[in-house]
């Protein structure tokens, strides 16, 4: 028997909790950059799924029971307070919520839990395992069995899949969560003919050939009219306006290796981006969700396509059967994830003072270059200049004129602010080094929000998708769901937590399955959308209502200003 804590010291937890990835701190920026583009160079040349790809792994079945539930969670080890609730609601018997009609369903623990990518932040590192996903998982499940399987995502490759390999594909422990995979993908076999394949797609790259050979192997199992839900890391389907060919990947898989078999995709899901988002095939009845709301910083929904097409046509797949969609729940909604947005120039400088000493640095360097003379404000012009077109950065795909349009207009604007403070400490009579230590935090302050407004305006038009919510870290508005498989099929639950828990209390003459920690307050779940069945057909396109982007932006305007009402 586990010892239980008596307190939330970290001597009695054995792990210690961490606050939120503070992402534009310059400290995070220079790490994260660094092991991004380390693990983008030499993964091409050693890829550990080559190296774990030749462990023997079995389809491993979840079949003994005529009603299984499963639970999906993405985007999990971030800060304590958001991974921590939902890895507590995740571990209880049963989650209840509110059923709309003015009952209470009472949905019950999953017998299996998915971990859908990026179970760590900000880089995949043993330490960062330990603290912040494993630590807060095992005080929430110290003791109830439940399998556990995850595939990674981006930032667990940062390292190159070493410490995400340790931890799952070893046979450890995490309290009550037992693993069992040996590679970084893995098939499920679960009741009723249907079945679960999870891929790991490194960065977005290919499918390595022992990962397409054992999802093959274990499709040799299953008989025309199964049906499969497929967990990928990243949503590629929102891409396709712009790279036809980023779902390209994920639609050759469904072709050669499931529907070769007859069997079906009704549901897609996936994280990587922090918010839940519902996509409905058009005249079909296949489903795209993204549930990435496991811990980190909540990201936009307001920014999301209504309509995608995916796959889409393109030289190389000129025959693709192309496949419409529309977008029918986000969590939170488009009007408070605007909302969200707007508080961007309180939460930036509050939240990452480091970054604004680095705006401070940096504006009083370039303050004093225009001070010098032409030749140096022209060197400084061009370094702030080059600095903000290097900052906006696509994100997915390839770099367009947008790009460098928005990014010319941000360095420019930073150019005007240095200038603009030379011209006030020139017409000053007396410049002393008081006056540039003055100047240091209001030069600082403007210039982040600068940066604030730039992230606004770029983020609506497809640019620094990532660099806006970040910068925030809202802990709020997180998910997971909540799936049952039964003779019926297979029915998703998307549960929401308005509100992340702030205040906890330790447990110590709990039982021995029960949670380390409990909430201060209690937890409000809620279902983000009623239950829908994987197969549920999706609108009809002659039911679509036709709407101009105009009119769209006006109705998300209006919404906004109820919300704020």
């Amino acid at each position: 028997m586990s010892r239980r804590p008596k307190d939330l010291t970290p001597q009695e937890l054995r792990f210690e909790p961490q606050k939120p990835v503070r992402w534009l701190s310059p400290r995070t920026l220079l790490d994260t950059s660094m092991r991004f583009g380390l693990a983008r160079v030499f993964g091409g040349y050693v890829d550990k799924r080559e190296i774990i790809g030749g462990r023997p792994q079995e389809t491993f079945a979840h079949t003994e029971t005529g009603e299984l539930w499963l639970d999906y969670v993405a985007d999990v080890g971030d800060g304590f307070n958001a991974t921590y609730s939902i890895a507590h609601l995740l571990a209880q018997d049963h989650v209840e919520v509110p059923d709309g009609k003015g009952g209470t369903l009472h949905l019950p623990r999953g017998s299996v839990l998915v971990m859908g990518g990026d179970e760590v932040y900000p880089a995949g590192d043993w330490l960062e395992y330990e603290r912040r996903m494993k630590g807060p998982y095992e005080a929430a499940n110290p003791g109830n069995p439940v399998a556990l399987y995850a595939i990674p995502g981006n930032h667990d490759w940062f390292d190159g899949l070493t410490a995400f390999a340790r931890q799952f594909t070893e046979g450890r422990t995490i309290g009550g969560y037992r693993t069992f995979q040996k590679r970084s993908y893995f098939a499920l076999e679960l009741p009723h003919r249907w079945w679960l394949f999870a891929v790991d797609a490194q960065f977005d790259t290919h499918l390595d050939q022992n990962q397409i050979e054992y999802f093959r192997k274990a499709a040799e199992r299953m008989r025309p009219g199964d049906q499969v839900i497929l967990c990928v890391p990243q949503p590629s389907w929102l891409w396709t306006e712009e790279d036809p060919r980023s779902f390209d990947r994920i639609d050759h898989f469904i072709r050669d290796v499931v529907a070769a078999r007859g069997a079906r995709v009704p549901l897609i899901l996936t994280g990587d981006r922090h918010h839940y988002a519902h996509y409905a095939e058009v005249d079909g009845s296949r489903h795209l969700v993204t549930a990435g709301g496991g811990g980190a910083y909540l990201s936009p929904t307001h920014t999301l396509p209504d309509d995608l097409t995916a796959p889409k046509r393109s030289i190389p797949e000129p025959d693709a059967r192309e496949r419409q969609y529309r977008l029918t729940q986000t969590y939170p909604s488009k009007a408070k994830s605007l909302s969200y947005a707007l508080g961007i120039f309180g939460r930036l400088p509050w939240l990452n003072k480091g970054f604004v000493a680095l705006m401070s640095v940096v504006s009083l360097i370039a303050t004093v270059s225009i001070l010098e003379g032409t030749g140096t404000f022209v060197a400084v012009a061009a370094v702030l200049l080059a600095a903000g077109v290097a900052f906006a950065h696509p994100g997915e795909g390839s770099r367009t004129a947008r790009h460098y349009m928005l990014g010319g207009v941000h360095g420019a604007a930073q150019v005007a602010l240095a200038w603009a403070g030379a011209q006030v400490i020139r017409s000053l009579p007396n410049v002393e080094f008081w006056t540039y230590l003055a100047y240091l935090p209001v030069a600082g302050l403007v210039g982040t929000w600068l940066v604030g407004l730039y992230l606004v305006v770029a983020n609506r038009l497809g640019v620094n998708a990532n660099e806006l919510f970040a910068g925030m870290s809202v802990i709020d508005q997180k998910c997971f769901l909540r799936i049952r498989i039964d003779a019926s099929g297979a029915t998703v639950y998307p549960i929401g937590l308005d509100r992340a828990g702030r205040h906890w209390k330790a447990d110590p003459q709990g039982g021995e399955t029960d949670s380390w920690i409990k909430p201060a307050e209690p937890l409000r779940p809620r279902l983000i959308e009623p239950g829908f069945a994987a197969q549920h057909p999706g609108p009809r396109r002659d039911q679509l209502p036709r709407q101009s982007a105009v009119r769209r932006l006006v109705a998300q305007a209006g919404d906004w200003f109820n919300l704020r009402l």
